[in-house]
């Protein structure tokens, strides 16, 4: 079992054995609930001096939580002891370690919605008239001009093509 010392200096060290320590005026832990004990009557300062004093990791100012502290201490001396960390790796620990990227799905939109419905009624050969997409959608003419020119054509970036038809009425498709 890994013994653990904190010296009056803050700096952690593991040992495998109670004869290799050789500061018998340092604290001893090997456990995270000793840890826990051991630092029940420290400042939190000193807390941030411990994490601070471990080589590789990243400083902090201060802790938001003394349990969240303590945790983290002893996990950063159980790596340091176990020699996961040496060297190259141990300018890495200190860096937070990101979650991988969830993929991107395409984006198909909801479906029975008011622009689903004008954009399924543009992609008809025939297109549709001002007055079909007024009905279909409750909207008042200039609303669907607005609909069209802005969400559809600005922001969809949707080329419509505005044309009229066999009875001269106006009609927009998606061209």
């Amino acid at each position: 079992m890994t013994i653990f010392t904190i010296d009056s200096e803050n700096n952690i060290a593991a040992h495998a054995s109670e004869s290799e320590i050789t500061d018998k005026g340092s604290e001893q832990f090997t456990s995270e609930k000793e840890l826990a004990q051991l630092v029940a009557a420290w400042p939190g300062s000193r807390l941030v001096d411990v994490w601070n004093g471990i080589p590789g990791l990243t400083p902090v100012k201060r802790f938001t939580s003394r349990r969240l502290a303590i945790a983290r201490i002893w996990k950063a001396a159980q790596s340091h002891a176990s020699g996961e960390h040496s060297g190259e790796a141990a300018s890495r620990l200190g860096q937070a370690a990101r979650k991988p990227t969830r993929k991107q799905q395409a984006h198909t939109g909801r479906k029975n919605t008011k622009q689903a419905q004008v954009v399924t009624l543009l992609k008809r050969s025939g297109g549709a008239t001002l007055q079909h997409l007024m009905r279909a959608t409750g909207w008042q003419a200039h609303s669907v001009r607005g609909f069209i020119s802005g969400a559809l054509g600005k922001r969809l970036g949707l080329k419509i093509e505005s044309f009229k038809n066999s009875r001269g009425e106006r009609a927009y498709r998606i061209g």
